[in-house]
């Protein structure tokens, strides 16, 4: 049986804004080496995209195409974790030089890679052909974003008292919202009912273990969740996410039809 729609726009979503989110880095990186990593952790993000995108299209039909489900769906339309569309910071101090601070990106790239890991795993095992193929892919890819960000995490947790600062800050804030990864959405409980996906509950036992591995190592304290869960996922989204595809999308806007 084929994954729903709705899902298949879920999983590609995510990959796209993420994908937008680290492309904000090029040209920034802190060192030169990182600047090339974090851009090819990006192209990697769209590239799933476009796959899932290209799917999701060709299974809809009626002139879908992957350019116009990436840029000419409004905020509300969009199905992504809310974790995802967040800016590279936390609320900022006064002093502050810039609005892109490397810790929360790491740290951003490191809580879903552990979840993305099991789910491409699962997913490459589900009813699904095509889906199971797109997986395939990225699981190889997201196992590399997972080493890549933990062993980040660890430097800064293990590093200088401003790094562990600034590492521990980045999970306070953004812990919280995995939250939304435990909490189903309609279109993800179709999916696990038709046996293209996994129960995300069934993954949190081992993604608890990767992150809490990963902290220990890092020396940085695991905050306590709080009860609020983000619906991004539900279209429910920050004020963030309209001007992540404000800039996304502008060109493609501006000229509808454009061949390249």
């Amino acid at each position: 049986m084929n994954a729903p729609l709705e899902y298949l726009l879920h999983l590609a979503d995510n990959a796209v804004v993420l994908g937008q989110r680290n492309a904000e880095w090029c040209g920034h990186g802190p060192i030169l080496e990182e600047d090339i990593a974090l851009s090819n952790v990006s192209l990697d993000h769209i590239g799933q995209a476009r796959l899932l995108y290209q799917l999701a299209a060709a299974r809809m039909g009626e002139g879908a195409t992957e350019d116009r489900l990436a840029y000419f769906r409004d905020a509300a339309e969009f199905r992504n974790y809310t974790l995802l569309e967040l800016p590279h910071h936390g609320p900022l101090v006064g002093y502050a030089v810039a609005e892109r601070d490397y810790a929360t990106t790491i740290v951003r790239n490191f809580l879903y890679a552990a979840l993305m890991v099991l789910v491409w795993e699962a997913l490459e095992q589900g009813c699904d052909p095509d889906l199971a193929a797109i997986a395939a892919k990225a699981v190889k890819e997201t196992r590399y974003h997972l080493h890549h960000a933990a062993d980040w995490v660890v430097r800064f947790g293990d590093g200088t008292d401003e790094s562990h600062a600034r590492a521990q800050a980045a999970l306070d804030h953004l812990l919280p919202y995995t939250e939304e990864f435990w909490t189903p959405s309609p279109a993800e409980t179709a999916a696990t009912a038709c046996g293209a996906a996994p129960l995300l509950a069934d993954l949190r036992s081992a993604w608890d273990a990767q992150v809490d591995a990963t902290l220990a190592a890092a020396t940085l304290r695991r905050p306590q969740e709080p009860a609020y869960v983000p619906e991004g996922k539900l279209g429910r989204h920050s004020e963030h996410l309209s001007y992540l595809l404000g800039e996304m999308q502008s060109l493609a806007r501006a000229h509808p039809g454009a061949v390249w």
